[in-house]
């Protein structure tokens, strides 16, 4: 089981890599989102802007979670393998 380990490292960093970025990407499309409550049309070019902002986050909100998911549950499953050999080897 330990030889995949370094298999595994790898995927998760790719995993893990993809999901900061994603989270970065998120960060830099949000810096302008400002939390207005548009009434009436008079500010249509300011509501189409923040309401494309939305969308955006909204299209890669799916991807991050997914990423985000799988990163932790490389962790998860990484810290396992590792314990789990090193109880072996103790026990032994």
């Amino acid at each position: 089981m330990m030889n995949a380990l370094p298999t595994l490292i790898v995927i998760w960093s790719i995993m893990t890599g993809l999901f900061l970025a994603l989270i970065a990407y998120n960060g830099t499309i949000t810096r302008y989102e400002e939390n207005q409550l548009f009434l009436a049309d008079i500010n249509a070019y300011e509501q189409e802007r923040q309401s494309g902002i939305v969308r955006k986050v909204n299209k890669t909100l799916p991807l991050v979670r997914v990423a985000g998911t799988l990163s932790a549950l490389l962790t998860v499953a990484i810290v396992a393998i590792y314990t789990w050999d090193s109880w072996l080897k103790i026990s032994q």
